[in-house]
């Protein structure tokens, strides 16, 4: 859900109907597949992408910013 590259990136809302479109194939198939979406998630993304049909979210620049105290502070505002 970013342009490829490196971490940091800026999630691209233009990618929410492709795991929209994912997530009914997935359902369409009828098989238990986790749909994990990597790229631009944070606190404020994550549901966007929950919304669309993610049930697996990466968040490494979401969490790992800042110092080791954060870390928790950060899992929990993606969890919010």
């Amino acid at each position: 859900t970013v342009n490829p590259g490196f971490g940091g990136q800026s999630f691209l809302p233009s990618q929410l109907p492709k795991i929209d479109a994912i997530r009914r194939r997935i359902a369409a198939i009828g098989r238990s597949i986790m749909l994990e979406v990597d790229g631009g998630v944070n606190p404020t993304t994550a549901r966007d992408v929950i919304a669309a049909g993610a049930d697996v979210l990466v968040a490494g620049s979401a969490v790992f910013t800042g110092n080791a105290a954060d870390y928790a502070k950060n899992i929990q505002a993606l969890r919010a």
